[in-house]
């Protein structure tokens, strides 16, 4: 989400802003990092809500700021179909693995696991299914012979910064003009 948010600040980004950074955790430190870099933030809490109503609320505070593209960010929940299609093809999201390879979670403890020797990061537009929207870009990394799963991670999240940065701006030249917003 910092990446996001500075990279729309400094123009890297051409022609986007982001408006808003929402959270279902208030203690979340994407929310302190937003509000240091001058975004509102807003925390909408899960508490005793279907996924449905609490997406809901989302969608509605996303639209009363005109939202263009939402960028998910750390949002470890599925979206309701009521969502994804409130933002048709307008929901991205980064994963740590090259799609279609190790969906959902601790993608990065998959790869290890399963030994392969490239794995990476994906940008993909939200579908309804699990980490199977269409692809945007990849970023690949190599497995080291000496990595664990926290170095092999760490170099993921170094592409992920990079690769994300990239997705959004090509979507955002596609569009000329693109407001974004991160969940995270």
């Amino acid at each position: 989400m910092v990446a996001l948010v500075d990279a729309a600040k400094s123009g890297e980004i051409p022609g986007s802003e982001v408006t808003v950074v929402i959270s279902d955790k208030p203690q979340a430190i994407g929310l302190e990092k937003a509000q240091s870099r001058g975004i509102e933030t807003v925390v909408i809490e899960r508490r005793g809500r279907t996924r449905e109503e609490h997406d809901a609320e989302i969608v509605s505070e996303l639209k009363k700021r005109n939202v263009d593209l939402v960028c998910l960010a750390g949002y470890m929940r599925l979206l309701s179909c009521d969502f994804i299609q409130a933002f048709p093809n307008r929901i991205v999201n980064i994963h740590p693995s090259l799609l279609p390879s190790f969906p959902g979670l601790d993608a990065q403890a998959q790869a290890y696991k399963h030994g392969v020797k490239v794995t990476g990061c994906t940008v993909h537009y939200v579908n309804e299914a699990l980490d199977a929207g269409p692809i945007i870009l990849q970023r690949t990394v190599e497995v080291r012979d000496d990595d664990t799963v926290e170095t092999l991670s760490a170099r993921i999240l170094d592409q992920e910064h990079i690769a994300y940065i990239e997705a959004v701006k090509r979507i955002a030249l596609e569009a000329h003009h693109s407001t974004a917003s991160a969940i995270s």
